[in-house]
């Protein structure tokens, strides 16, 4: 064969391989999809899995996406492109069609609308509607402080409660009170105060939404203290604050027989000091006087009397030298 006919032949093989690959090439290139019409709204929360035509609803809507997130993204009738993926520590992740595209520190409805408008400006999706659910939020944990067992963060995967995170920290301690504070991420200024009941269980009210990026701070109860010439002297928690004299008194076990009533005072710690408020206990048993409301740290203090103390002692003894007197009679 000669040297032309070679070329020649050489060439033309060239151009049919040229020509099947580029045939496979436009055979495995996607043509740009239309979307269906978005559905309406539902409030039912269904898995792609088993309803692949809808899309599923956000846990907690218009969240901030972080590294370490753990994300589903499922664009309405292409079940093909639904994906669950990590936010990688570069704050992007990987999508089938359109790259990597970087998420972190955007909000849930600003990510779906970067990824529709990449899905539509690619030429992949024609009207695409992208719906995010956020999985495990690694970058925004529920910090759960103060009274509970075992403090700290704790992940916000799907919708989250007060009392799912109360118990997740090991639940309350011995000292725990009945007020807790939510902080939420981003305006400290708006907070949410809370008073608890004494059986959790039946405390539905309270029972409120905590979302990714809250504080929870449980406080510690206060403790109130009854000393001197009390039967039962001792400190007190205070679950509430309507705790005042006569209560406090009521759980000592009320005052002995040689209690100084009229001079008792509250023991309060200020800022300038310890500050000393006298209390007329025997007009405020006898409704005479009010009853002084107690705070957090306040000691109430009821003194002995000598005098009734050396009286008691005397009566005691003249009775005790009475029934002497008398066996000794009997005797004789």
């Amino acid at each position: 064969m000669s040297g032309w006919n070679r070329r020649f032949l050489l060439r033309s093989a060239h151009v049919f391989f040229v020509g099947l690959c580029s045939l496979q090439l436009a055979a495995q290139t996607p043509a740009a999809v239309e979307a269906p019409p978005q559905p309406a709204p539902t409030s039912q929360t269904t898995s792609p899995q088993s309803s692949p035509q809808s899309p599923r609803p956000l846990a907690n809507s218009n969240v901030k996406l972080g590294i370490g997130d753990l994300i589903e993204i499922t664009v309405f009738g292409v079940p093909d492109l639904t994906t669950k993926t990590r936010v990688s520590g570069s704050g992007d992740v990987y999508l089938p069609l359109i790259d990597y595209v970087h998420v972190a520190e955007l909000t849930t409805d600003e990510a779906q609308e970067l990824i529709q408008k990449r899905l539509e400006d690619g030429g992949f999706v024609r009207g695409p509607h992208v719906a995010i659910f956020v999985d495990e939020s690694a970058s925004q944990a529920i910090t759960v402080i103060g009274e509970v067992i075992r403090p700290g963060a704790y992940p916000a995967i799907g919708e989250r409660r007060l009392f799912d995170l109360i118990s997740a920290a090991g639940g309350l301690t011995d000292k725990a009170g009945r007020n807790v504070t939510i902080e939420h991420h981003g305006d400290p200024s708006r907070k949410v105060d809370l008073q608890l009941s004494s059986n959790l269980a039946e405390d539905t009210q309270n029972n409120v939404d905590v979302f990714p990026g809250d504080t929870i701070i449980v406080s510690r109860a206060g403790v109130i203290y009854v000393v001197g010439d009390v039967n039962h002297p001792s400190g007190f928690l205070i679950e509430d604050t309507n705790l005042s004299v006569l209560k406090a008194l009521a759980l000592a076990g009320g005052s002995t027989r040689t209690s100084a009533l009229n001079k008792t005072r509250i023991l309060r710690q200020t800022p300038n000091g310890v500050q000393e408020i006298p209390v007329n206990l025997k007009k405020v048993l006898y409704a005479k006087a009010p009853d002084l409301p107690l705070v957090k740290g306040d000691i109430l203090f009821i003194p002995g009397s000598a005098a009734k103390a050396a009286a008691y002692r005397t009566a005691d003894a003249a009775m005790s030298l009475s029934t002497t007197l008398a066996v000794v009679a009997v005797d004789h």
